[in-house]
């Protein structure tokens, strides 16, 4: 069972490796980003592209930890609260 797993997880990552760089291969064409007046050098469309994907991989879980500590804390608030008024 634990060499299914491993199968499966490898086979997905290397799925998941060949439609990156399929999605590069296909993305070449140059683009210049502007923001807020600032422009980017022209790069191909594919490293913006990647580079927010990253970068939300990134910010996505973190944002998740935050959440769930500010939950506990506020659980952990309640019950204090709650023993406070019982006693």
């Amino acid at each position: 069972m634990r060499n299914l797993k491993r199968t499966l997880v490898g086979l997905f990552v290397l799925l998941l490796a060949a439609v990156v760089l399929f999605f590069v291969l296909e993305n070449q064409q140059a683009v210049s980003l502007v923001m807020f007046g600032w422009s980017a050098p022209a790069m191909p469309v594919a490293v913006p592209v990647l580079a927010a994907l990253i970068i939300g991989l990134a910010v996505g879980p973190l944002l998740g930890a935050y959440g769930l500590m500010r939950g506990k804390r506020k659980v952990r608030a309640s019950a204090r609260q709650a023993a406070l008024s019982s006693g």
